[in-house]
C-alpha cells in the first residue's frame, strides 16, 4: 500500500478520497464553488424553534465580499466568477453554493425561483445546497431530485455532532435523530448528500469524537467535511468562551492533525473528503489562528499521512 504511485480504491494516489480529484475524474478539470447568500434564515433564529441561532455562528466570518443577500442570485454568481477567475484561472465549471443559513427553509416556490435562477447561468453546472436536517421534507426533496436528474446537485447537511447533549448546548434546535431521518429520506431518492461536522464542540473529548467516526462511517452519505472549533467574534459562544475559557477545547494545529490522522484511518473510504479543517477570516477570530492558509494545512497533513503510512479507511470496518 505504500509503493510510490500506488492508486487507492478511489482511483488516485493521494492518501484520501479528495474533493478536487473527485471533480477531475467526474468533469475533467477544476470545479469551483460560488458561495451565495439567498437571504434565508434558520428556525433557531426566527423563533419557530428558538432565537439567536447556533452559538458558534457568524456568517460574516466566512462569506466572501461578493456574497450579499441584497444582490440577486445572478449578480452574486457573476461577481463570484470574476473573483475566482483571478485566483483560479484553470477553473472550467462552477457550482452555485447556497451556503448562508438554511437553504431549504422556505416555500417550495421560493426555492424553485432561487435554485433555477442559479442554474440558468451558463457556467453553472450544478448546486450545493447547505441546510439543516430539520428543514427538508418529502416535497422539497422530490423537487431537488428533479434537478439532480439533470445537474450535479448535493445537499450538504450541517449535522455538527452525533450527540444530542452537544446539539442542545450549541442551540442547534434539532436532534441527531432529525439528521438520520433527513439522511435516509435523501438517500432513498438517490440524491447526493454531504455532512458537516465540527470537531471540538464544548463537552466533547477526543474519545467522544473517535466514537462518532464509527457512527458517521455507517451513514449513507457521499461527501464529508470537517471543521475544527473556532471561536468567532460577535457570537454567543464568544461570550461563553470569554466567561469560561477552560470549558472549551481549542486545538492547536499539530494536535488537531494528529486527531485527524486517527479519524482518517477509521473513516469510510467511499466518502469524498471535502475539507479536513475550517478557515475563517482572522479578524473575526477570538481564538488563536493557526497562521496558515488551508492549502498549507493540507500539505502538512498529507506529509503526516505519508510519514505515518496512513490512508483513508486503513482501519475501517464495515458495519
Amino acid at each position: 500500500m505504500t509503493a510510490e504511485g500506488r492508486k487507492y480504491s478511489w482511483g488516485h494516489s493521494r492518501r484520501f478520497n479528495s474533493y478536487p480529484e473527485f471533480f477531475k475524474k467526474k468533469f475533467g478539470g477544476r470545479v469551483q464553488k460560488l458561495t451565495l447568500d439567498a437571504g434565508f434564515t434558520c428556525p433557531n433564529r426566527d423563533g419557530s424553534k428558538g432565537k439567536g441561532g447556533c452559538t458558534f455562528c457568524n456568517n460574516n466570518a466566512f462569506n466572501p465580499s461578493y456574497c450579499q443577500p441584497s444582490r440577486s442570485i445572478s449578480s452574486q454568481i457573476a461577481r463570484g466568477i470574476e473573483f475566482h477567475r483571478k485566483r483560479y484561472r484553470r477553473t472550467q465549471h462552477y457550482l452555485a453554493y447556497f451556503q448562508a443559513y438554511s437553504n431549504t427553509y422556505e416555500s417550495i416556490d421560493v426555492l424553485k425561483e432561487r435554485y433555477e435562477e442559479a442554474l440558468q447561468q451558463d457556467e453553472v453546472i450544478g448546486l450545493v445546497i447547505g441546510t439543516r436536517p430539520d428543514t427538508v421534507n418529502p416535497e422539497i426533496l422530490d423537487y431537488i431530485k428533479t434537478l439532480a436528474d439533470d445537474y450535479y446537485v448535493v445537499i450538504e447537511y450541517g449535522i455538527e455532532s452525533c450527540y444530542n447533549n452537544t446539539l442542545k448546548r450549541v442551540n442547534r434546535g434539532h436532534t441527531f435523530e432529525d439528521s438520520l431521518r433527513a439522511i435516509d429520506m435523501t438517500a432513498s431518492r438517490e440524491i447526493r448528500q454531504g455532512a458537516h461536522f465540527i470537531l471540538g464542540l464544548p463537552g466533547e473529548s477526543a474519545a467522544d469524537i473517535m466514537a462518532e467516526m464509527k457512527i458517521i462511517s455507517g451513514l449513507p452519505i457521499n461527501n464529508i467535511k470537517f471543521h475544527q472549533l473556532q471561536i468567532v467574534r460577535n457570537t454567543i459562544m464568544a461570550k461563553q468562551y470569554l466567561s469560561d475559557p477552560e470549558d472549551f477545547k481549542i486545538f492547536d494545529l499539530d494536535e488537531y492533525l494528529e486527531l485527524m490522522l486517527q479519524i482518517m484511518e477509521q473513516l469510510n473510504p467511499d466518502f469524498v473528503v471535502e475539507r479536513i479543517a475550517g478557515e475563517s477570516n482572522p479578524k473575526y477570530l477570538l481564538s488563536k489562528s493557526w497562521g496558515l492558509r488551508y492549502d498549507q494545512v493540507l500539505e502538512k497533513f498529507e506529509n503526516m499521512l505519508e510519514k505515518a503510512d496512513i490512508w483513508q479507511g486503513k482501519r475501517y470496518k464495515q458495519g
